[in-house]
């Protein structure tokens, strides 16, 4: 059996890849180290917690005392980091703490494995030979778009928010852990994901939830702001293909080749909406803020104004991860967003 390091897994990205890698991969142990924050569940995971080939651990990746005992504890021979800070609103209010984890976290790991794993630069003990260090980022890294250009493992770094910016000094120490240590590292980079178990206050669930109570459903700026969208399982599927099978030392693009606006994002789910639930059947159910004019969901879009550093076009160019790994996106956005309404509408019980 081989254990392996999987941090942040009580948030959005790891709860739903959990259950899928210990489905695929018997041979694995997992160890989810997660502080639970207000961003994590421990209800994501519900499924796995009875699981014997599963263990979670309540703590801090900033905490090396912790991290060390971990790998001491369960010889750990791969990591594959998720937590992070990622909220940009709550960066532009409160960068520090995106600085402390997402930097300073990323650092503790590297450097516990560097020393569990290794004699000394670019030697590894026999027993961790092929001991992989999987980081997992962001284009947002990249900074903003223009009209049709998309981001590639070329792209330059130009950070626009303290997140994005926590996020791209975290690769480059995964980089430099690399080159002049020679750890075993692969970074990914993804896209907007969307899909069960995300947190209320991104912009899905917080269209679906407004939408469902008959609150204004919030839009920034002129809601012209574009996104590549990536069904949460597809990136699931990418990240165990390049922890398993990505060149070391290598940048993968996980991308969903699904652009929309935001206004797009929130007239597609008002129509599904329209007809899963329709308002006729939920005015008796609900005190609505004004229902005089509302005939449909989209009569509750409201614009508000446009938040610091928005940055206005990300979207990724996925051929690296398609034509060396394999990897295809199983859901385009018409099939991916009824699956994740669907789950929404079970979790707020409608």
């Amino acid at each position: 059996m081989k254990n392996i390091l999987v941090t942040g897994c009580a948030g959005f990205i790891g709860s739903n890849f959990v259950p899928y890698f210990l489905d695929n991969y018997p041979e694995y142990n997992i160890i989810n180290l997660d502080l639970l924050t207000y961003a994590g569940d421990l209800e994501n995971l519900r499924e796995c917690e009875e699981n014997p080939r599963y263990k979670f651990i309540t703590g801090d990746i900033c905490n090396r005392e912790l991290v060390e005992f971990i790998f001491r504890e369960y010889d750990i021979s791969g990591v594959i980091h998720f937590a992070a800070e990622s909220h940009v609103d709550n960066s532009i209010k409160n960068p520090g703490v995106f600085i402390e984890t997402n930097v300073n976290g990323t650092f503790v790991l590297l450097d516990v494995a560097k020393e569990y794993w290794m004699y000394e630069p670019f030697s590894y003990k026999d027993r961790y030979k092929g001991a992989r260090f999987h980081h997992i980022s962001t284009d947002e890294v990249y900074g903003t778009l223009n009209e049709t250009d998309l981001f590639t493992e070329e792209t330059p770094y130009a950070p626009n928010s303290p997140y994005s910016a926590s996020k791209a000094s975290s690769d480059m120490i995964v980089r430099s852990y690399q080159e002049t240590y020679g750890l075993n590292t692969v970074i990914t980079n993804c896209s907007n994901n969307y899909g069960p178990k995300q947190h209320d206050e991104k912009l899905i669930p917080t269209i679906i939830r407004k939408a469902l109570a008959g609150e204004s459903i919030p839009i920034y700026g002129d809601g012209k702001n574009i996104r590549d969208w990536l069904y949460v399982l597809d990136h699931c599927k990418g990240i165990d293909l390049v922890y398993h099978t990505g060149k070391e030392g290598n940048v993968y693009n996980i991308g969903g080749r699904n652009e929309r606006t935001n206004l797009e994002i929130v007239d597609a789910i008002c129509t599904i909406l329209d007809k899963k639930v329709p308002l006729s059947a939920r005015y008796s159910q609900l005190d609505w803020e004004s229902n005089k004019n509302i005939n449909s969901y989209k009569d509750l879009i409201t614009f508000v104004k446009d938040r610091a550093g928005h940055d206005r076009r990300y979207a990724i160019d996925a051929t690296k991860l398609e034509s060396e790994l394999g990897w295809r996106a199983d859901e385009n956005f018409d099939s991916g967003i009824v699956k994740t309404i669907e789950w929404y509408l079970e979790k707020y019980q409608v």
